[in-house]
């Protein structure tokens, strides 16, 4: 029965693979709520500023922020790319990648150079293996993310974008759609004029009491505003992280099951087969006695 014993240890190997995937599944899904909860709080927020820094841009025609400024001379477009820490979450990271391999041959296609910033370990391994610039980078940022941690690789893009050294930065990341899907989404950070706060130009504008100035008030509030639309995409793909990783997790354990069975069938027949060759032998030695 040396062949029983090995399908044996098949099983408990796979009965233990099955154990660790379903508490990674119940892991995930703990997680999964929080990260969900702090994506959903950090909506409005970052909806309400966008409606303030529409207005206080637009009540102030005398003063453009080069947020707002669209450039062409550098001929340098900056990237910002949000990838998880970890792996064993599906496609989640593929797809953010394939998305940002066909900007990347895009832009290249168009002789644009290209700057990347990478905020999670599998999109900065990514880069380095294609051999993108990265001006910056941060990883290891925890399930709960801090705007303190990441506007300071971020920062780098938004000052050269500052200085006219980039003619616009995109961010890619996962947005969270709901737990069974995630799509890889690329948006246009900077200049802001041609993206988000395009949409709200149609209402209308107020006036406004400004202190100390109205360059300082607007300075501030759009860099603020930059900032919470880099929190909130790295939000977004923390709550699909998790998400996509109890799927992955839930998937593997209904897979380790369906082994399992198949495994114990094997070994049932091989166990049978056995037993009646066995009986064989002793019949046939019976009649030839």
């Amino acid at each position: 029965m040396a062949v029983g014993k090995e399908i044996r240890g098949k099983i408990k190997s796979v009965e233990n693979t099955k154990k660790i995937t379903k508490a990674m599944e119940m892991v995930a899904a703990s997680k999964m709520r929080k990260a969900q909860d702090r994506m959903r709080a950090a909506r409005p927020y970052s909806d309400k500023i966008r409606n303030i820094a529409t207005n206080l841009a637009e009540a102030n025609p005398e003063y453009t922020h080069p947020f707002l400024v669209k450039q062409d001379a550098s001929k340098t477009v900056g990237i910002i790319v949000v990838t998880t820490d970890k792996g064993l979450c599906g496609g989640l990271n593929t797809n953010a990648l394939r998305v940002l391999t066909n900007k990347m041959r895009e832009l290249e296609g168009q002789n644009l150079k290209i700057e990347t910033v990478a905020i999670g370990n599998k999109g900065f391994g990514f880069l380095n293996r294609v051999g993108a610039k990265v001006v910056s980078h941060v990883t290891q940022i925890g399930d709960t993310p801090h705007l303190e941690k990441l506007i300071g690789p971020v920062k780098v893009l938004l000052d050269a974008y500052q200085e006219g050294r980039l003619d616009a930065v995109y961010v890619v990341y996962n947005k969270f759609v709901n737990t069974m899907r995630q799509e890889a989404t690329l948006e246009q950070l900077l200049p802001l004029g041609a993206g988000r706060m395009k949409s709200e130009r149609t209402r209308p504008t107020w006036d406004y009491i400004y202190e100390p100035d109205a360059q300082s008030v607007i300075d501030d509030l759009l860099l603020r505003y930059v900032e919470a639309l880099i929190y909130q995409a790295v939000a977004e793909n923390l709550a699909s992280e998790q998400s996509a990783r109890m799927v992955a997790m839930k998937a593997a354990s209904d897979n380790a099951g369906n082994v399992i069975s198949e495994l114990r069938l094997v070994y049932n027949k091989t166990r049978q087969a056995a037993i009646t060759k066995e009986l064989s032998e002793i019949v046939a030695g019976a009649a030839a006695v």
